[in-house]
């Protein structure tokens, strides 16, 4: 599912160097880097799949799978977790949310509850796995197969310090004949409702987008609607003005772009997906996320960010929609060489952030920036 596409990245050595090396050194508004996950480091041969949320204080959690062998997805693997305190200038020390070896636990999708200011972590976990479907060395335990991943839900109330004991979410989120069942990756959102909703996408043959949904701040979940069209997995979703959901997918449909799907009842159904070629994608995960509101900032803001062109993994971009999604009227090159998986955040002080693997996803990096860089000068906010 998220094996590491083969592409080789041209040489743009001086450029990534400058891109790297920013730090006290960049000049002002530019974006700044900080190295929050190595692979080989902290008892992990590789981190993959990041997410990043920032909580009411202004506390960034940075979330991603810490696999203990090697970087594929069959790889045992625990949940964990970095937090800075400091707009992601400095990050901590290595947290293990979920500890799962032998296991996996993967996907996470954090999501902020605001009446109480609590993080709620969605998450999915997986057997042991089997050398014969995978180049893995480890084998799934005896009369366990796909479809005994399994769903779960952990809360933090102390900024990620600590976490609850694990809840098993499964019999209300996932059907019975359902396999390779993934949350995300990236991030859910809580709609101006209170509804949490959490994307999500299953395999039947081929695979397809649902979502889940909490209307009790978390503590309980069920199953919500599910798009009608194959061929879509890894997805994220926004709140619309008019209180849609916009479904924004990874594609395998052969366009070389991302697609998108709808929903006018929170999630309970979807619409047929509709191809979106202003979001051009090499087949990866991508990360949507809302900016401002109108009534807060003067104008609707929506970001999106993936690897932006469907030529390999790189030339990470960032766009900016005024519109609710339906254009893109700025893009600009975040970093340009090897680009993964990224999840966008949003800072108290409007600073906006991203989580992305890179270095062939040998490591994952944080960058923080501003919509006065995004958009050279042209937007601020009020």
């Amino acid at each position: 599912m998220k094996t590491i596409a083969k592409l080789l990245v041209p040489v743009r050595s001086l450029l990534v160097l400058a891109v790297l090396c920013g730090g006290s050194h960049a000049r002002a508004g530019e974006p700044q880097f900080a190295d929050v996950f190595v692979g080989g480091q902290d008892g992990y041969a590789s981190y993959r799949i990041p997410s990043v949320i920032a909580t009411p204080k202004g506390t960034l959690l940075a979330f991603c799978e810490g696999r203990k062998f090697n970087s594929l997805d069959e790889s045992p693997t625990d949940m964990v977790l970095k937090r800075s305190c400091d707009g992601g200038k400095t990050w901590g020390a290595l947290q293990i949310v979920v500890k799962a070896v032998p296991e996996a636990a993967m996907d996470s999708c954090p999501v902020i509850d605001r009446p109480s200011g609590k993080v709620v972590l969605v998450y999915d976990l997986w057997p042991e796995y089997i050398k014969d479907t995978w180049p893995s060395d480890y084998h799934r335990k005896p009369g366990l197969g796909r479809d005994s991943v399994t769903a779960w839900v952990t809360t933090s109330s102390d900024d990620g310090v600590t976490w609850s004991e694990p809840i098993d979410i499964t019999a209300t989120t996932k059907k019975p004949h359902w396999s390779n069942f993934i949350h995300g990756p990236g991030v859910g959102i809580q709609m101006r409702s209170g509804r949490i909703v959490i994307p999500c996408c299953y395999q039947q043959g081929a695979w397809r987008n649902f979502s889940i949904h909490s209307d009790d701040h978390g503590k309980t979940w069920q199953l919500g609607g599910e798009v009608p069209t194959p061929g879509v997995d890894e997805s994220q979703v926004v709140e619309r003005l008019d209180g849609s959901l916009l479904l924004n997918m990874r594609s395998s449909r052969g366009k070389g772009c991302r697609a998108i799907a709808t929903s006018k009842d929170g999630g309970q159904n979807w619409s047929e997906l509709v191809d979106c070629p202003a979001l051009p994608e090499p087949v990866c995960q991508g990360s949507i996320l809302r900016y401002t509101w109108p009534n807060q900032h003067g104008k609707s803001r929506i970001l999106f960010c993936n690897p932006g062109t469907s030529k390999g993994r790189e030339q990470g971009t960032v766009r900016l929609s005024y519109d609710e999604g339906a254009t893109w009227s700025v893009a600009k090159v975040i970093f340009p060489g090897y680009f993964g998986y990224s999840c966008l955040a949003l800072l108290p002080d409007m600073t906006i952030g991203c989580l992305f693997e890179t270095a062939g996803c040998g490591k994952i990096t944080y960058a923080s920036f501003t919509l006065d860089w995004l958009t050279d000068g042209k937007d601020t906010i009020p």
